[in-house]
């Protein structure tokens, strides 16, 4: 299993330069590379091999005087250039006694280690996000039965109901607070923003104010992951089987809650759930979102029908049990999951549904580039 650590960059002002022409010449060989392959595939050619794609595009190319400046930049990120269909440029790196990242044609950057490595980094990548920050994602390959070793077993399960009113609400009853970053920056976004249209296109106040707006998107968007990871391994640490309901993001997305929807962040939450529970040998299980959890009384099975949203407490007309709405669903959520685990914490329930490696795959990043 690969996952991915990233860490800040602090490079300097040459440092920048260099990574800034790195970045440039990758884009160049990047749509080199698309432009020749359609170019042979409107004359119904033969589709063309990384090898003659290396030696044309980037061999060939530096002795020319159009392409000649592909030389001052490392042939790696060359080649990942050709490679690469995502916006992040590859290049091998090894680590400084003083804990730097030392890059080929770059240098030894200062990095910010927030946390340790758990084992050698099969690759990294050097990012340049929108607010203007540089980042190292290491790639690291981890064994899933030593990781799930360390976790301390349990034999709890929980059913777990998000929503707006409170971001989670657990069928132990507990209830997670809604922090809505986004609304809470609002205020401070929309000004930004409005400095932003009032600079001249083209500017270097507009540009500054560019960056502005994309630091304080980023800030909310930093929070926002934080929380979710906090949340999400303490619920896989706490517990060897995990539901969550389904969720109609994209439907919600077009009503008037959207805004508060997108704050929410579930699916980015039920992501971190899924590769967590992959990595520590847990159980999670999606049920699906027409299930009628809000419906129907978890004390006698009953469905006593839907209910307004402004409704949050209800009492089921057949065996008279009032019910906190949110705490009803996660409790639905558990019993229609049919989680059950032994003392050990041994999964017993057949067809569990796997956690998914969409946000620990390395999505075609190479690994033999080995750092030290």
């Amino acid at each position: 299993m690969q996952l991915r650590y990233s860490f800040r960059l602090y490079p300097d002002a040459g440092q920048q330069r260099a990574l800034a022409k790195a970045f440039g010449c990758a884009r160049v060989v990047f749509n080199d590379c698309v432009r020749a392959r359609e170019d042979v595939r409107r004359a119904g050619k033969p589709f063309l091999k990384a090898g003659e794609l290396s030696t044309r595009l980037i061999t060939e190319a530096k002795r020319t005087v159009e392409r000649s400046w592909l030389g001052e930049v490392s042939a790696v990120v060359l080649q990942q250039s050709l490679r690469d269909a995502e916006a992040a440029y590859g290049m091998p790196g090894s680590l400084t006694d003083s804990g730097r990242l030392n890059l080929p044609k770059i240098g030894a950057v200062k990095v910010k280690w927030s946390r340790t490595l758990p084992a050698t980094p099969t690759s990294v990548t050097v990012i340049k996000d929108s607010a203007g920050r540089f980042f190292a994602s290491f790639v690291i390959d981890t064994d899933p039965a030593e990781d799930a070793a360390r976790m301390p077993a349990t034999d709890q399960s929980i059913g777990i109901d998000l929503g707006l009113t409170h971001f989670a609400v657990l069928s132990t009853g507990e209830k997670i607070g809604s922090p809505r970053f986004l609304r809470r920056a609002e205020k401070k976004l929309k000004r930004a923003q409005r400095e932003l249209s009032r600079k001249q296109k083209g500017s270097k106040n507009r540009q500054k104010a560019r960056l502005k707006v994309a630091r304080a998107h980023a800030k909310v968007t930093d929070a926002r992951k934080e929380f979710h990871h906090q949340l999400s391994t303490r619920l896989i640490s706490e517990n060897q089987g995990i539901a969550v309901e389904s969720l109609s993001v994209t439907g919600l997305a077009r009503t008037k809650l959207a805004k508060s929807v997108h704050d929410a962040g579930w699916t980015a939450f039920v992501n971190m759930l899924e590769y967590k529970a992959q990595r520590y040998g847990r159980t999670l299980i999606k049920i699906g979102r027409f299930e009628p959890t809000s419906q129907t009384c978890s004390t006698c099975g009953v469905k006593d029908g839907p209910k307004p949203l402004h409704i949050r407490e209800w009492t089921c007309t057949a065996c008279g049990t009032l019910h906190d709405r949110d705490h009803n669903a996660a409790l639905n959520v558990h019993q229609a999951a049919g989680l059950a685990v032994t003392a050990c914490g041994a999964r017993v329930r057949p067809g569990a549904i796997p956690a998914q490696r969409e946000e620990t795959g390395s999505h075609g990043i190479p690994t033999g580039n080995r750092a030290a």
